[in-house]
């Protein structure tokens, strides 16, 4: 596999909104773990809000979108009373958000490299722990983020139970 992981650019939107809405078809048409609907969440413009902040980072395998991710230095809310392993000022934290793997590429590594690109990119930047919120019936994700050494911290709710989504485990990783 030659998986590069790189900071997303303008000229990527294309790509970032065939790569959301792929990954929503997909699992419409099969066990929709985490909830996305197509042209809801995630869609072009948060792919536009993370270009533009320059937190959107996208995995390319052969040239083509193989997975993306946003490492933001925001927390939710929610976030507050969880049982974190370490107390930190928010920006010794990087939170990770929009992680999504390709169908045609899962099964690969493709999300294990891009959560070991995730680690070295915000230890090299001074960053102690990175941070997420997984939808608690996302279980593909779940065993990802476990067996790349994040570490469950609780569950919560992020607000979004007008849609169906009800809780989140919140998982992180120290550095």
């Amino acid at each position: 596999m030659s998986l590069i992981v790189r900071r997303g650019m303008p000229e990527d939107l294309d790509a970032l909104e065939n790569l959301y809405g792929e990954v929503c078809d997909h699992m419409a048409a099969t066990v929709n773990y985490t909830g996305w609907k197509r042209d809801v969440y995630p869609a072009r413009q948060d792919a536009e809000t993370g270009i533009r902040e320059g937190t959107l980072f996208l995995a390319e395998e052969d040239g083509e979108a193989a997975g993306s991710f946003i490492l933001s230095p925001r927390q939710e809310a929610a976030y507050a009373g969880a049982n974190w392993q370490a107390e930190l000022e928010e920006r010794d934290v990087l939170t990770v958000y929009t992680f999504t793997v390709h169908p045609k590429r899962r099964g690969r590594g493709v999300g294990r490299a891009m959560l070991v690109f995730a680690a070295r990119y915000a230890a090299e930047r001074g960053v102690k722990a990175l941070r997420l919120d997984v939808y608690e019936k996302n279980l593909p994700a779940r065993r990802l983020y476990e067996s790349a050494g994040f570490r469950y911290a609780g569950t919560v709710s992020l607000g979004l139970e007008d849609i169906g989504l009800d809780w989140f485990r919140l998982y992180e990783k120290l550095l």
